[in-house]
């Protein structure tokens, strides 16, 4: 029988770097941000868009690589509060916490929304079903309780298929696209300086750079993960080189098939919304736009799955820590599951559901897009004051880690974070479609609940796990 005692770890050595790719690639929805999201970037910041999702992935690298040095050092389910804490102090990192968990909370209960939004449309236009869209909402939410609850392998497995699938079908319309109309004349102009930087950029960036969120999510399973050392650094690189090389050659398919005259034209009109279900339809017919209708709602359930797991898992390293109650820190008997973690992310993404449903909100419009607008905002904030840490850390020591992947690349990829998050500031109503005092208070909860874990941290001296190296914490 398992006591307290043993229940304090996440089963270890189940993960290797293909697991945590998928669980990284499968938050990012690949899918979701290909067919939802890049026509509007085409629409609000010009053909320039697939330089910019490239530019982002190379930010993202250059954080990886003080990022995975870091997590050699420090190896803890609440990745951002472990690496602040460590490299800022107790305050810093209690700060980071609930900020961390807040962010995520609202993206993984935000994405039931978009869930229910595409899952309305699909099932009304393939099987006729005219449900409303709290129904398939709340169908999401048992699926992802069940796998969040059970053994994390499985919701790997199923992130898996789920990604490749839709991986598959823009991959499948990129051929069809070269096949048919091989390279367009202008085929670098989408990557020119002068298309990628420009006075309309700025809300661009907030969709390129939003893309990413969730990288960090490699260290949130180190301890879950086989010879971390190198799993986790191997699961970083790999995840965000392909989306930041899948993205940009995706996007730039679409100037392949329309040119940069035809896409400029299209991305101005009113069907812009249905670019790439428009491109499948003309290049590969009637069953890939469908196929793509149904695997756009799979890329959305597979989103909402990953955060879920990061949400779950910094609630349980906070309870583990001392900054929470206690059961949060307590692994399921049976699964080793962060299991009752997983149920209070459940029941806080119901409670936005229900209150959305209630209040006769729009699914897309306010339950997904103000609870990201905040989380987004609040992800890039925190890995920007990260690499602030793994420079500081390193400083002192630099641990047998060239001064390049330690120092100068953290801070080039600050530069990169602070530039986006200053974008994203000055073009929040893009992200929560308004202009109002709205936007304002959906932010207001993130300093709030930074300054309440300043005062946990130094209450309950939670910062003990933080500064632990990993070799240490194993033994913990």
């Amino acid at each position: 029988m398992s006591t307290p005692e043993d229940r304090t770890g996440l089963a270890s050595g189940k993960l290797g770097a293909f697991d945590i790719f998928f669980f990284v690639v499968a938050a990012a929805a690949p899918l979701a941000v290909m067919a939802g999201a890049a026509p509007l970037a085409f629409r609000l910041g010009g053909i320039g868009t697939p330089g910019a999702y490239v530019f982002s992935g190379v930010v993202y690298v250059l954080c990886a690589a003080g990022f995975t040095a870091f997590a050699q050092h420090v190896r803890n389910a609440g990745a951002f509060y472990a690496f602040i804490g460590r490299g800022l102090g107790p305050r810093a990192g209690g700060a980071a916490a609930l900020v961390a968990l807040l962010s995520y909370g609202l993206i993984c209960a935000g994405f039931y929304g978009f869930l229910g939004f595409y899952a309305t449309t699909t099932s009304d236009d393939l099987l006729g079903l005219h449900a409303h869209w709290s129904v398939w909402a709340l169908a999401g939410v048992v699926v992802v309780a069940f796998l969040g609850y059970r053994q994390i392998d499985i919701g790997a497995r199923v992130l898996a298929v789920l990604m490749s699938l839709e991986v598959l079908i823009l991959v499948v319309l990129a051929v069809a696209v070269l096949v048919t109309d091989g390279a367009p004349d202008q085929a670098a102009v989408p990557f020119e300086p002068s298309h990628v930087f420009n006075g309309s950029s700025g809300a661009m960036f907030v969709l390129a750079l939003g893309a990413f969120i969730g990288f960090e999510g490699t260290a949130i399973y180190a301890e879950e993960a086989r010879d971390p050392e190198r799993t986790v650094p191997r699961a970083t690189y790999a995840a965000v080189g392909f989306l930041a090389l899948f993205y940009g050659f995706i996007a730039w398919i679409a100037v392949a098939a329309l040119g940069v005259p035809g896409l400029e034209e299209y991305a101005l009109s009113d069907a812009f919304q249905g670019l790439y279900f428009m491109l499948a339809d003309s290049y590969l017919g009637p069953w890939a736009q469908h196929t793509m209708e149904a695997l756009i709602v799979t890329s959305i359930l597979a989103a909402t799955v990953a955060f879920h797991n990061a949400t779950s898992r910094y609630l349980f390293a906070l309870g583990r820590d001392g900054m929470l109650p206690a059961r949060l820190g307590r692994t399921h008997p049976r699964f080793r599951s962060p299991a009752n973690a997983s149920m209070v992310t459940t029941l806080a993404s119901l409670t936005l559901v229900v209150l959305t449903l209630v209040l006769q909100g729009d699914p897309y419009l306010e339950l997904l897009l103000w609870t990201n607008g905040a989380g987004i905002i609040g992800v890039v904030a925190l890995q920007a004051v990260c690499m602030v840490s793994i420079v500081r850390f390193f400083l002192r020591d630099r641990r047998g880690h060239s001064a390049l992947r330690v120092v100068v690349a953290p801070l080039l990829g600050l530069a990169g974070l602070v530039a986006g998050g200053c974008l994203m500031l000055s073009n929040l109503d893009l992200l929560t479609g308004r202009t109002d005092w709205v936007n304002w208070a959906l932010l207001a909860p993130l300093p709030v609940v930074a300054a309440l874990g300043v005062v946990r941290a130094r209450r309950t001296g939670a910062e003990r796990t933080p500064d632990l190296d990993a070799d240490e914490q194993a033994v913990r």
